[in-house]
């Protein structure tokens, strides 16, 4: 009889224990879920901007090379020397890629732990 009494008070406990670990189990996914679309949000909104930067930097870039052209009075001259200004930029970034590897790698963690 004590046995059946022992069962009865332990149900309810038991059932408890069930639905707080259902819910712990949900709020784990429902946590895994929100990290990774805010990741997914995060990186799409930066490769939306990085590729309108990019544009932008194109047609500034041509737009910079007709202005020379018109200063020099020579069309190759003027794309000439804008090709010149990024051969000049791409060997400081390449002597300097110690010094710049470092803050990007650092503001990719940022971003996936956030």
């Amino acid at each position: 009889m004590e046995d059946n009494k022992d069962t009865q008070a332990q149900a309810p406990l038991i059932d408890q224990l069930k639905e707080y670990a259902e819910t712990h189990v949900k709020l784990a996914k429902y946590r895994a879920i929100e990290g990774g679309t805010s990741i997914a949000a995060s990186i799409i909104s930066d490769v939306v901007v990085i590729i309108c930067m990019g544009m932008a930097f194109i047609f500034a870039s041509i737009t910079l090379a007709y202005y020379l052209a018109s200063v020099f009075n020579s069309l190759w001259e003027g794309f000439a020397c804008v090709a010149v200004i990024y051969l000049l930029i791409a060997l400081v970034v390449k002597y300097n890629k110690k010094g710049l590897e470092r803050p990007i790698v650092n503001a990719i963690i940022q971003k996936i732990f956030k």
